[in-house]
């Protein structure tokens, strides 16, 4: 045991300094992308049913959901270089997981957009509202609090999937890891530990997201208020 501790504090910096500048950044940027994404997806395909940019939207959701988040990374870092675009590894991983992770919040502003309901546009028409007044005072208040939970979800699995940039030689906090684990043969040591970095940015995010949920929620009655 003795053993393990000095290794977990001789790696230590070398994995958070990973993490402080491949897997963090990496999640930001791929989050803030993927939110963009999701909104003029989810816009796309509320044009009608035989708008292009609806089935472009809905073939854009299907495709990138229905595959696994690896098999992306692989088609952006070594399969686009075959039809002649070649990117390096942060744009390959930028935007394989801003892509992959858009899709799903795509879906998710689509039911948190969905769940509203159609009186709520009906009594905005009563006041003269506009479309432009009815988003912003009645919409996205309402929608923004149904989506919150989920979109919570969505950055802790883009967290957890930065792990997998290492397939294509990102140093981020696993590849960091194994690369300790081959260096010292404690496999098991270097893991335990990787896992309890990614499970600290977990419930710190966690966190933050029930205090995001319960900000936006103060003003919502109850059923017995």
């Amino acid at each position: 045991m003795d053993r393990y501790i000095e290794l977990w504090v001789e790696s230590l910096p070398q994995l958070l300094l990973a993490a402080a500048q491949v897997t963090i950044p990496l999640t930001i940027i791929a989050f803030v992308l993927s939110l963009v994404i999701g909104l003029f997806s989810t816009a796309a395909r509320n044009l009608g049913r035989f708008n292009p940019l609806n089935w472009l939207a809905t073939t854009y959701v299907w495709f990138f959901r229905g595959t696994p988040l690896l098999v992306q990374l692989f088609l952006v870092f070594y399969g686009l270089p075959r039809v002649g675009i070649t990117l390096d590894t942060w744009s390959a991983a930028i935007i394989a997981l801003s892509l992959n992770t858009g899709a799903y919040v795509a879906e998710t502003f689509r039911s948190a957009y969905a769940s509203i309901p159609r009186g709520q546009f009906e009594a905005a028409r009563t006041l003269n509202f506009t479309r432009a007044q009815t988003l912003r005072h009645v919409v996205i208040p309402q929608a923004t609090r149904i989506a919150l939970p989920p979109l919570g979800n969505d950055l802790i699995d883009l967290v957890k999937g930065t792990s997998l940039v290492s397939v294509i030689s990102m140093v981020d906090l696993f590849q960091s890891g194994k690369q300790v684990a081959a260096r010292t043969f404690e496999p098991l040591a270097m893991y335990l530990e990787v896992a309890a970095i990614y499970l600290v940015i977990f419930t710190l995010l966690s966190i933050g997201q029930q205090y995001l949920e319960k900000r936006t929620s103060r003003y919502v009655r109850t059923a017995n208020a």
